[in-house]
């Protein structure tokens, strides 16, 4: 399923007054919530590899994956991470020839600007919902980013 499909899908959707919408294919799934009539709907779509046959062996491997991701979690637990809050196209400036809104180091209060996400050519403001000091920039500009990805993750002392 491409693009052009799935905004047309979006657009069917919030023309006939259906609350959800959830469409299941080989590798794709989608699904489409609207809200209030007037405001955009809400889209979440996975797109899944093609599940192999697991061998028996297989299945230890996530088991000693887990303590390796939990071991980060421990370090930075005094740390606060800014999620995106939509799929889109992650941006650092508000324009090329515009200064980043931040770099590490920087220090930002609650409603901050801290990037721009595009999302099928709309142009969103991301603003902070803590105060602090920026650790580290996790998403390189202008790469691709999905709903409650990990963007910064910012030290609020």
């Amino acid at each position: 399923m491409d693009l052009k499909e799935i905004q047309n899908l979006i657009k069917f959707v919030s023309n006939s007054g259906v609350a959800e919408v959830k469409l299941e294919m080989d590798d794709v799934k989608i699904t489409i919530k609207t809200t209030v009539e007037g405001t955009s709907p809400e889209i979440t779509y996975l797109q899944q590899a093609p599940i192999a046959q697991a061998a028996p062996q297989a299945a230890p491997a996530p088991v000693a994956a887990a303590p390796v991701a939990a071991a980060p979690a421990t370090e930075n637990s005094n740390y606060i991470t800014v999620k995106s809050p939509m799929i889109g196209t992650f941006y650092r400036k508000p324009s090329p020839e515009k200064p980043m809104f931040v770099e590490v180091g920087s220090t930002i209060s609650k409603g901050d600007t801290v990037c721009v996400i595009e999302a099928m050519k709309l142009f969103n403001e991301i603003e902070s919902e803590v105060s602090g000091k920026i650790v580290k920039i996790l998403v390189d500009d202008m790469s691709p980013v999905e709903f409650d990805q990990p963007l910064f993750i910012v030290d609020p002392s």
